[in-house]
């Protein structure tokens, strides 16, 4: 798991990710859509590829790249319990405001009633 987080926390990585997640493509086209070196690209292909984020072919003279998302399970599976924490959490608050509102309620009642009473 830390290995894929290290290697999403970079941004370039990330935009390869979302590259890939369509189909997979040839590392000269990859590099193409950066304004960064060649070389730079491929150091961040190789981290992803060492993380088991990506996958590589080599067609010919190609290296073609493809998302692997079987290594992103782990890493989701520890960010769900922020998630589901969360969403406790609000649940929690929306009962805690229904417990407010009907007190208040309650309350302006009696008020109501005891007026009413007097009045009588």
């Amino acid at each position: 798991m830390d290995e894929v987080a290290a290697a999403i926390a970079d941004p370039v990585r990330r935009d390869i990710l979302v590259m890939l997640r369509e189909q997979r493509l040839p590392a000269g086209e990859i590099a193409d859509r950066f304004m960064i070196s060649r070389p730079a690209v491929s150091r961040h292909l190789r981290v992803l590829r060492e993380s088991g984020l990506v996958r590589d072919t080599l067609v010919g003279r190609q290296r073609f790249y493809e998302l692997d998302t079987s290594r992103f399970a782990g890493l989701i599976e520890w960010l769900d319990q922020f998630t589901r924490a969360a969403s406790w959490e609000r649940r929690l608050d929306a009962l805690e405001t229904e417990v407010y509102r009907t007190r208040r309620e309650r309350r302006q009642r009696g008020t109501t009633d005891q007026q009413q009473e007097n009045t009588a």
